[in-house]
C-alpha cells in the first residue's frame, strides 16, 4: 500500500511537468481534535486538471504530510487531544470544479473525495492513557496496545479565489473542509487503578476504531499564468 501511494505521488509530479499553470503557496491542514499540520515541500503538488468547459473542470494532486497528530472515533470515549501522531500522511484528492471568470478575478468552487495513507503510525500514548484513566474513573492508568493500519477514504468541498494583480501574476486564497477516516483497530490491555487501591488489568478490543480525517486545509500563495487553450493540463505547486 506504501508502494502504490509513493508511485501515485511520483505519476501526479511527472503529469505536473506539463502544466499550463503553475505557483507556488504555503498549506496547512488544521484537524478537529488534532494537531496543526503542514505538507512537506517540495512533495506536493496540487490543481493539476483539465478544463472541460470554461466553467467546468476535473483536478487533482498529491500531498505529503507532516500530520503532528490526529484523532480517533468509534471508542466507547471522546477525546479532546490527538490519540494518533505523528506520521507522514499521503494525500490524493479528485474533486470537480465550477470555475466563475472575470477579467481579473477567479472563483473556483470545488467538491469531490480523496484517499489517503498514514506512514510511519504511532500511538500518542500520553493522551491515550488520559482518556482511558478518565473512562475507568481511575487515578493513573497504563495501556500497551496494537493496531492495523488501512488506508482511508473521504468527501471534500471548498473554494478558491484569485485575484490577478497583473496579466500574469495573482494571488490565491483557497479553503477545504475535508470528512474522512480510515480503519484502525486498537487491542491489548490497559493496566490501572486508584490510589491506594488494587491495580487491575482490562482487556481492550476496539475492532471499530477508525483515524479521524476531518478538519480545514488553507493555503495562499502566488498564481503564474502561461497562456494557452481551456483544455490543457493546469497545476499549482504548493509547499
Amino acid at each position: 500500500m506504501k508502494r502504490f501511494f509513493i508511485l501515485m505521488t511520483l505519476s501526479v509530479c511527472s503529469w505536473a511537468a506539463h502544466a499550463q499553470n503553475v505557483g507556488v503557496s504555503v498549506s496547512y491542514f488544521l484537524p478537529r481534535n488534532g494537531y496543526f499540520s503542514t505538507p512537506i515541500s517540495p512533495f506536493s503538488i496540487r490543481g493539476i486538471g483539465i478544463n472541460f468547459t470554461d466553467f467546468l473542470g476535473i483536478q487533482t494532486g498529491a500531498s505529503i504530510y507532516r500530520m503532528s497528530g490526529l484523532n480517533m472515533i468509534n471508542l466507547p470515549f471522546d477525546s479532546k487531544e490527538p490519540l494518533v501522531g505523528p506520521n507522514f500522511t499521503f494525500y490524493i484528492p479528485a474533486e470537480l470544479v465550477f470555475q466563475l471568470k472575470g477579467n481579473r478575478a477567479e472563483l473556483d468552487i470545488k467538491g469531490g473525495g480523496f484517499v489517503f495513507y498514514g506512514v510511519d503510525q504511532k500511538l500518542n500514548y500520553g493522551n491515550l492513557d488520559r482518556a482511558l484513566r478518565s473512562y475507568q474513573n481511575w487515578d493513573v492508568a497504563n495501556s500497551a496496545l496494537s493496531f492495523q493500519n488501512n488506508p482511508g477514504v473521504g468527501t471534500h468541498f471548498g473554494a478558491e479565489f484569485t485575484f490577478y494583480i497583473t496579466n500574469q501574476v495573482g494571488i490565491s486564497l483557497e479553503g477545504n473542509y475535508l470528512m474522512g477516516s480510515s480503519r484502525m483497530p486498537l487491542k491489548g490491555n490497559v493496566t490501572g487503578g486508584n490510589l491506594n487501591g488494587t491495580l487491575q488489568s482490562v482487556v481492550i478490543d476496539y475492532a471499530d476504531a477508525k483515524i479521524d480525517f476531518t478538519g480545514y486545509e488553507i493555503s495562499m500563495g502566488l498564481v503564474f499564468k502561461n497562456g494557452g487553450g481551456a483544455k490543457k493540463p493546469q497545476s499549482r505547486r504548493r509547499r
